[in-house]
């Protein structure tokens, strides 16, 4: 099930092997050998580089069962031969799997090679060293420097369109169009980057990214010199607006191709053929350098927001992201020669098929992927967990994010809170990555997404009636608002990680991408139906009616799910035994 999805990327089916995710990749216990993972289309993928949730926060693609030790997964056989999952501290046993080759059949995406416990004999040691370790650490260096620049820039943006006009509606245009243009030409630019070189089009999209950053600083800019709009609207209709509309769209389908070419390609070929130990390692890891990241961007923006102002700091954020561009470039290529220029083979077969890209059959496909992707997502045998996510994927207001952080600067919260509050709920997402083996362990992995999902809209609902109250103009209550949202990311989180096991395992094994490709679109489609209500919204003042129906979304999730166990069928309890 990501992150902090956010969008659709690719509706076709992709021939390359990869995690499917919200946020991040799927998890250790559940993955098979890279030829045979659940993958999503390369146009589907997160908005983040590394993954993707349903929301700006990074999501957590920690496995379930990650293989570290402690907490690491033990794959057996119960009664009727089905293998299960049994999370504990003891070793991961040898097993062999017999997975069913009708597609018809659902999935319990456990690992068709044996798990040997790590660093118990050579083939262990094997499975947990990546095939190019040197390289593999430059690619969390890209990825270091490549996301603190882009958490900072999502932070600084939304301050500086903010103090343009006292309204709700700038930021919430923004975004609405963004998800939008990403929705409608993900399919196209996602298959036009599988068709390039590797190398040259990583480098080349940094580079548009950091180039869409300076032109939406300049539109900003801009519009600072004018007198400011009496209203919205006329806000709106200023040309210098729709270029910064068409910035920011470039920007994301910039983050979502750097995120099809990381996740796709280089985490699976650097981690090796079969190594899915060394996989599952370096998705946990990428996903936590994305959540320490995010971290950082707050911190580094509540600091500049402190000293200077909306303006000075988006200027100053365009200048960190110039610096941090030489670095980024130059790991991009380090890591090709760490890894003997593993990413040079296929350009010759890249460039063949640029040759041949055809718009018009492109958009044929993926009509008819989307069809067929329908039909199969709603005859799958886990559907009411898969739309729990759709669900809380409607909560973009009571969640860090351009809206929240407009509602805030509206309010008069200073910097040094805003700072805290965003980097406090990507910790959360950080300690909910190594909360979560254990809260499976105790309660079994369904009664875990249950608990998830029940603790997020019972703190949800607290902060609401908090809000409502309208005390929240004090000080004590404002934090109290503030810091039942933060602790609500332990269970959405949670519910992020469990909720893709739940779905992968009930999946058909070869209807498993399709299925998930078509449920990250719906996802992106219920944050761009909430930015549509934030629209219609336009006035601060009105944030509670956004605040209420994002809070009822989750609630509504939750009692789908527990209702959807609490009728469980026979044939759910074969999928998931107790």
């Amino acid at each position: 099930m990501p992150a902090s999805i956010s969008m659709p990327k690719i509706l076709s089916s992709s021939s390359s092997s990869s995690s499917i995710s919200r946020r991040k990749p799927a998890p250790a216990a559940f993955t098979r050998s890279p030829g045979c993972r659940v993958t999503p289309p390369p146009s589907l993928r997160s908005n983040t580089r590394f993954a993707g949730s349903c929301h700006t926060v990074a999501s957590s693609g920690t496995s379930l069962a990650e293989y570290s030790g402690e907490g690491a997964s033990a794959v057996g056989y119960q009664d009727g031969g089905l293998p299960f999952v049994n999370l504990s501290s003891s070793n991961i046993q040898r097993t062999e799997p017999i997975l069913p080759k009708d597609e018809s059949t659902p999935s319990l995406l456990l690992a068709a090679l044996p798990a040997p416990q790590k660093g118990n004999g050579p083939e262990g040691h094997l499975e947990s060293t990546p095939a190019y370790p040197a390289a593999m650490k430059a690619l969390f260096g890209a990825c270091l420097a490549g996301n603190a620049t882009e958490h900072l820039w999502n932070f600084t943006w939304p301050a500086a369109v903010a103090t343009l006009h006292q309204s709700l509606l700038p930021v919430a245009v923004l975004g609405f169009f963004t998800k939008l243009v990403v929705f409608v030409a993900g399919p196209l630019v996602g298959n036009l980057v599988s068709s390039l070189p590797l190398i040259p089009t990583y480098r080349s999209l940094t580079v548009i990214q950091t180039a869409a950053h300076f032109v939406s600083a300049a539109m900003i800019t801009y519009a600072f010199t004018f007198p400011r709009a009496s209203t919205a609207p006329e806000l709106l209709l200023q040309p210098w607006f729709a270029v910064l509309v068409a910035s920011t769209a470039v920007d994301s389908l910039s983050r979502v191709s750097l995120g099809i070419i990381a996740e796709r390609d280089f985490v699976v070929q650097l981690a090796g053929e079969g190594r899915r130990i060394a996989l599952a390692q370096a998705n946990a890891t990428l996903s936590r350098v994305d959540l320490i990241c995010e971290t950082a961007g707050a911190s580094v923006f509540a600091f500049l927001l402190s000293k200077n102002d909306p303006l000075t700091c988006i200027k100053l954020s365009c200048l960190i992201s110039l610096s941090a561009l030489p670095l980024h470039i130059f790991l991009g290529g380090a890591m090709n020669r760490l890894a003997d220029g593993v990413f040079d083979h296929s350009d010759h077969r890249s460039l063949h098929a640029a040759s041949t890209f055809d718009v018009r059959m492109i958009v044929v496909d993926a009509v008819a992927t989307i069809r067929r992707g329908w039909s199969e997502y709603i005859s799958q045998p886990v559907l009411p967990a898969s739309l729990a996510y759709v669900l809380v994927c409607f909560n973009v207001a009571l969640a860090p994010g351009a809206l929240m952080t407009t509602f805030l600067i509206h309010h008069g919260v200073s910097p040094l809170v805003l700072g805290v509050f965003a980097g406090s709920s990507a910790l959360m997402g950080i300690l909910a990555t190594f909360m979560t083996p254990n809260l499976v362990k105790e309660l079994g992995i369904l009664n875990a997404g249950a608990a998830g999902l029940l603790g997020q809209s019972a703190l949800l609902g607290a902060a609401v009636l908090v809000y409502l109250t309208g005390s929240i103009s004090r000080r004590g209550a404002l934090f109290t608002f503030l810091g039942l949202i933060v602790v609500s990311r332990l269970g959405h989180m949670a519910y992020s990680v469990i909720g893709l096991q739940v779905v992968q395992t009930g999946s058909p094994i070869g209807k498993a991408k399709l299925i998930g490709a078509t449920e990250i679109a719906i996802a992106s489609l219920a944050e761009l139906g909430m930015m549509a209500v934030a629209v219609a919204a336009k006035d601060v003042s009105r944030f509670g009616a956004v605040a209420v129906l994002s809070a009822a979304a989750v609630a509504a999730a939750a009692w789908l799910y527990c209702a959807w166990l609490a009728n469980s069928t026979q044939h759910l309890k074969t999928l998931f035994p107790s």
